[in-house]
């Protein structure tokens, strides 16, 4: 994998506007996909949709970013409901057989391609529902909302599994984030970032920088 480090000049890959066959209808998306053959494909997931969240997340532009940077497509989408998404909001359940669409068509397109799921706050309640199913060679869920969601409930997964979480989350207790990470089975690589709200405000470089670093690890272990 070709890794294009944080302080290398780099242009960020045109987006692509279009519309993702889903089971309630069409699913808005956008698509980053950088020059090259791609060595893993990136579906990131938006935060909560009753909440102003959308695939425009500058969180989820952000995933999407790292997941460019690394050489690889990235796929931002709105969830039923949202924005020129088809279908109305369905509690997680219906947002995962959203999730688990665009998978799909991700993998008709560019196929054989390794899959990095993420999702940022609810999205990463959605992305490790998913991912029982879709099976990623990487997780990466950004503030998962532990307390909120049926979190605990969802099997970890078998694949390298990022956790990113704030200390100064005004919406999660980092310390809940942390001890149900810890408590799993197979628990995932924790990352707390100091000083850092629920959005990342003013932290965003930094947490590009982390996801980066880890799925540029994941996409080593790949080759």
């Amino acid at each position: 994998m070709n890794i294009v480090y944080r302080d290398q000049p780099w242009r960020p890959p045109r987006p692509e506007m279009l519309e993702i066959p889903g089971p309630s209808g069409p699913l808005e998306a956008i698509v980053e996909a950088p020059e090259g053959e791609p060595a893993a494909i990136a579906v990131v997931c938006h935060p909560h949709p009753l909440h102003q969240g959308t695939m425009r997340n500058k969180v989820v532009h952000t995933v999407a970013r790292a997941a460019n940077r690394l050489g690889a497509p990235a796929v931002r989408f709105n969830f039923r409901g949202v924005g020129r998404s088809a279908g109305t909001w369905d509690e997680g359940r219906g947002e995962t057989d959203d999730a688990l669409a665009v998978v799909a068509w991700a993998r008709d397109r560019w196929p054989g391609c390794p899959l990095w799921l993420a999702g940022f706050s609810f999205g990463a309640h959605v992305a490790l529902r998913a991912a029982a199913t879709a099976r990623p060679a990487a997780l990466v869920t950004v503030a998962p909302p532990v307390g909120r969601f049926p979190v605990g409930e969802t099997p970890a997964p078998g694949c390298p599994w990022l956790v990113v979480q704030g200390e100064a989350d005004e919406l999660l207790d980092y310390r809940e984030v942390a001890a149900w990470a810890a408590a799993l089975q197979n628990p995932p690589r924790l990352e707390l970032l100091p000083e850092t709200s629920h959005f990342f405000h003013g932290r965003l470089a930094e947490l590009q920088g982390v996801v980066q670093d880890f799925l540029g690890e994941a996409g080593e272990d790949i080759a």
